[in-house]
């Protein structure tokens, strides 16, 4: 019921930093809201680690690997969600995939509480 698409991945150079967008979407025309958003991420023959979620209040949580470094944002107006990446190293290569669960009508009647997931863009830091 939920399309996530992410954007703003690349190479950059250690130091550097990256902005990643997600924008979710709906097929119902009725108005909607996500209570959590967050940002993933999984490098080749790692697990998956959770990066940064916001809730729809504004309340964040961040890796300890990613605390002072990145900051998760987002448009509730618009459904989308951002990861501001400062100060990048080459351990924050990964394909990074955006992530909501908790949709309702409004702001109010929980509607479906399944996980989506977006399609991943990757992000890569090299010298």
């Amino acid at each position: 019921q939920v399309q996530l698409v992410e954007s703003g991945g690349g190479l950059v150079q250690p130091g550097e930093s990256l902005r990643l967008s997600c924008a979710a979407s709906r097929s119902t025309s009725s108005s909607f809201s996500i209570d959590t958003m967050g940002w993933y991420r999984q490098a080749p023959g790692k697990a998956r680690e959770l990066v940064a979620s916001i809730t729809r209040g504004g309340e964040a949580n961040y890796a300890d690997s990613v605390k002072g470094r990145f900051t998760v944002s987002r448009d509730n107006a618009k459904k989308n969600v951002y990861l501001q990446m400062n100060s990048l190293n080459p351990e924050d290569t990964a394909v990074y995939y955006c992530n909501c669960r908790g949709i309702r009508l409004g702001d109010f009647l929980l509607i479906d509480d399944k996980t989506y997931w977006g399609q991943g863009t990757q992000v890569t830091v090299s010298s």
